[in-house]
C-alpha cells in the first residue's frame, strides 16, 4: 500500500512539473504514428492538456483518447508477438531435437531389419518390426504380447521346417503351445530379448513423446490472451513516454521487469513442472546412452533371433522327443519338403556401434533440455532486454510517470508473488485455466517418463498420427488377419535341454559375440526357403 501511495505522489509531482512547462512539439510521435499505419488526422502538432487520458499521466501530452487506445492495442499486439516468437524459437529447437532423435532411431530399426531380410525373406520379421514401429510411434499396442506372439509364430514355422516329414494340424500346434512354456525351445533368448527390447522402446517412445508434449505446451501457453490490467500496464510501459514527449526515454530496468512478471505471472507457474519434465528427460537420455546402449539393443536383435533359431536346431531331437511324448507322434506329411541348400550369400553383418554418433546426438538434446529449464522464469527478463535503459541511466529512465528513478522492488516469479505488484493488478485467486491444464499435461508426461526409467511400459493414448504424420493403428488388415499362433512365454528362467558337448560349445560361443555372425546366417539359411512360405 505504501508503495502505491508513493507512486501516486510521484505521479502527481511529475504531472505538476509537466503542467508548468511550455508545450513541446509532437514531431516524434507524429512520425512514429504515421509509420505504423495510423492516420495523422486529429494528431496534435504540439502538446495539449492530458485530462482525457485514461492510462498515461495526465500532464501535457501529444496523444488524444483515440491515439491512446490505438497505441495501447499496438503495444498489446507487439507484446503478444514477442511472446509467440520466443515460443516459436523454443518450439523449433524442440522439433529439431525430435527430428534428429526420431530419424536416428528409425535408421537403427531399418538397419536391424535389413540384416534379417537379407537372409530371410519372410513376413515373420516384417511383422515384428512393423509392430515395433507402431509401438514407437505411440500406438496403443501391448509390446509384451507382440513380442511373445513373434516367438510363437517363429516356433510354429520352425517346427514345420525342422520336421518337414510330418504334418501338424491346429490341435497339435495348440498342444505344442502348452508344452513350450516348460520346454523352452529357444533357451533364454526370448526372455532376455524381451527385457532389452522393451526397456529400449519404452524409453525411446517416452523420450520423443516428451519432446512433442513440451513443444505443444509452449505453443498453447504462448497464445494465452492478455488480461485487461496487463494491456494497460504494457501501454504505460511502452508508449506513454511517446505521448508524454520523452520518446527517447527507456523504461527503468526494475519497472520493466515488474510489468513483465505481472503479465507473465501465470506462465511462470509452469516453472516447477517444466523443470521436472526436463530433468526426467535427461535421466531417460542417460538411460538410452548407458548402460544398455540404444544402438546395441536395436542392432543386436538379429543376432539374438539367430541364436534362438540355432539353439532350437541344436536341441531339436530332445525337443521333438518331449513334444511327441506329450502330444503324440504327428502324422507323416504326404508332400514332404525338399532339403534346402546352404545359402552362398549370407546377410551383411551388423557390427556393434561405437556409440559416438548416439552419444553426440543425446548430448545435443541434453544440452538443449538444460538450456530450456528456466525458460518461463527467464522470459520476463528476456523481453525487457531490448526495452530497458542502461544500468548507468537508472536516474534518467521512464518509471511509468516521468523520467526519474524507479523505487519499488522487483517482484518474485509466479502468480502468488504478484500480490503487491505496483504495475499490474492481479487477482491471485483466479489462475488462468489454460495454463493450469498445461501444468497437468507436464505432470502426466513426467510420470510416464519416470515409469520408462524404471522399465515399465507407458500407457499412451494412441498418438501415432500426431508424432509421425502417418496413418495410425496397430496393424493393417492383412497383418491382423492371422491364424493360430504358438505363444512362447519368456519371463521365467528357461530350462536347458541336454545336448552334445560340441553343441554346448557352439551355443556358448555364440552368446559371447556382440554382433551377428556370418556363420549363424549360413546355418540359418538352411531354413530360408521354408520360412518364406
Amino acid at each position: 500500500m505504501l508503495l502505491r501511495v508513493a507512486l501516486v505522489l510521484c505521479a502527481l509531482a511529475g504531472a505538476a512539473r509537466g503542467d508548468s512547462r511550455q508545450p513541446r512539439s509532437c514531431a516524434d510521435l507524429r512520425q512514429f504514428y504515421s509509420g505504423n499505419g495510423f492516420s495523422l488526422s486529429g494528431v496534435p502538432q504540439a502538446e495539449i492538456s492530458g485530462e482525457h487520458l485514461r492510462v498515461c499521466p495526465q500532464g501535457y501530452t501529444c496523444c488524444t483518447s483515440q491515439m491512446e487506445e490505438n497505441l495501447s492495442n499496438l503495444s498489446s499486439r507487439e507484446f503478444g508477438e514477442q511472446v509467440k516468437e520466443s515460443g516459436r524459437t523454443l518450439q523449433a529447437s524442440l522439433n529439431s531435437q525430435y527430428k534428429s532423435f526420431d530419424g536416428y532411431f528409425r535408421e537403427l530399426l531399418n538397419r536391424s531389419e535389413a540384416s534379417l531380410q537379407d537372409s530371410f525373406q519372410t513376413g515373420i520379421f516384417q511383422e515384428l518390426y512393423s509392430n515395433l514401429r507402431h509401438y514407437y510411434r505411440g500406438s496403443n499396442l501391448n509390446l509384451e504380447e507382440a513380442l511373445n506372439e513373434f516367438w510363437g509364430v517363429l516356433l510354429e514355422r520352425l517346427l514345420r521346417v525342422f520336421n518337414s516329414q510330418f504334418s501338424f494340424g491346429e490341435d497339435y500346434l495348440e498342444c505344442v503351445s502348452k508344452q513350450s512354456e516348460t520346454l523352452r525351445p529357444f533357451g533364454e533368448t526370448p526372455r532376455d530379448f524381451k527385457l532389452k527390447v522393451t526397456r529400449t522402446f519404452v524409453a525411446a517412445r517416452s523420450f520423443v513423446q516428451g519432446l512433442v508434449v513440451a513443444g505443444e505446451v509452449v505453443r498453447k501457453v504462448s497464445q494465452v490472451p492478455l488480461s485487461v490490467e496487463c494491456v494497460r500496464a504494457l501501454m504505460k510501459l511502452t508508449y506513454c513516454p511517446l505521448c508524454r514527449g520523452v520518446a527517447s526515454a527507456k523504461p527503468c530496468s526494475s519497472y520493466c521487469r515488474n510489468v513483465m512478471k505481472g503479465c507473465l505471472a501465470n506462465q511462470a507457474d509452469l516453472d516447477t513442472e517444466w523443470r521436472n519434465l526436463a530433468d526426467t528427460m535427461l535421466q531417460v537420455s542417460d538411460k538410452l546412452n548407458r548402460p544398455y546402449s540404444m544402438d546395441a539393443a536395436v542392432l543386436s536383435m538379429p543376432r539374438r533371433i539367430a541364436e534362438a533359431v540355432l539353439y532350437m536346431q541344436d536341441n531339436l531331437n530332445t525337443f521333438n522327443s518331449k513334444v511327441f511324448q506329450a502330444c503324440g507322434t504327428p502324422s507323416e506329411s504326404s508332400d514332404p519338403e525338399e532339403t534346402v541348400k546352404r545359402s552362398q550369400n549370407p546377410a551383411e553383418e551388423v557390427g556393434s556401434s561405437s556409440g559416438t554418433r548416439l552419444e553426440k546426438l543425446l548430448s545435443d538434446v541434453s544440452r538443449k533440455l538444460r538450456d530450456m529449464m528456466q525458460y518461463w522464469v527467464q522470459l520476463p527478463g528476456r523481453l525487457c532486454v531490448d526495452r530497458e535503459g542502461k544500468a548507468s541511466d537508472e536516474n534518467k529512465c521512464w518509471n511509468g510517470m516521468a523520467v526519474d528513478r524507479y523505487l519499488p522492488e522487483v517482484m518474485g516469479d509466479g502468480l502468488a508473488s504478484q500480490i503487491n505488484n505496483p504495475e499490474v493488478e492481479i487477482d491471485i485467486t483466479k489462475p488462468d485455466m489454460t495454463i493450469r491444464q498445461q501444468i497437468m499435461q507436464l505432470k502426466i508426461m513426467t510420470n510416464r517418463l519416470k515409469n520408462a526409467i524404471n522399465g515399465n511400459d507407458v500407457d499412451f493414448q494412441d498418438t501415432s498420427d500426431d508424432i509421425s504424420g502417418s496413418g495410425s493403428g496397430m496393424c493393417s488388415e492383412v497383418q491382423c488377419a492371422r491364424g493360430p499362433r504358438i505363444m512362447v512365454p519368456s519371463t521365467n528362467r528357461p530350462r536347458n535341454y541336454p545336448n552334445q558337448s560340441e553343441n554346448k560349445k557352439v551355443v556358448k560361443g555364440l552368446g559371447s559375440r556382440n554382433a551377428p555372425c556370418s556363420a549363424l546366417y549360413l546355418l540359418l539359411a538352411l531354413v530360408t526357403a521354408l520360412l518364406r512360405r
